[in-house]
């Protein structure tokens, strides 16, 4: 399983948990792990390792993300897969060693092939504000 793949099935996971508000992420994690049938142990490791750095670092991702916001804007607009994928890729710009534009690249992608129409420039915009501030 390459990293975009890997990265893919991380971003499934998080909308999962949005959607669901589940408490222990440990067992979903693995839940999903077995009913996806991934046996990539570094699959699993990045999934583990993404999901709960999200949790730990929750606030400052979500602060991270209300800071770039246009003005007139909410969290509470923003659809639940946009926010999946900025959660995912703020924790990995602000706390992995990943370049920034692999992140960025991957992140839009995934707004292409899961979000609306206007996803893909709106997560581009939040995710090249991110980058400016560092």
């Amino acid at each position: 399983m390459n990293r975009t793949a890997i990265r893919e099935q991380t971003f499934k996971l998080i909308y999962s948990l949005e959607i669901q508000k589940t408490e222990d992420l440990e067992e979903a994690i693995e839940l999903y792990v077995e009913s996806n049938e991934m046996t990539d142990k570094k699959a699993k490791e990045y999934m583990v390792d993404a999901i709960l750095g999200i949790e730990k670092n929750k606030d400052k991702i979500i602060q991270s993300i209300e800071t770039n916001l246009k003005s007139e804007w909410k969290l509470e607009r923003i659809s639940k897969i946009d926010l999946a994928i900025l959660k995912l890729a703020i924790y990995e710009l602000k706390f992995t060693e990943i370049p920034f534009k692999v992140v960025i690249n991957e992140a839009v992608e995934l707004a292409k092939k899961y979000g609306e129409d206007s996803s893909k420039n709106f997560v581009n915009g939040i995710l090249a504000s991110v980058v400016k501030e560092k």
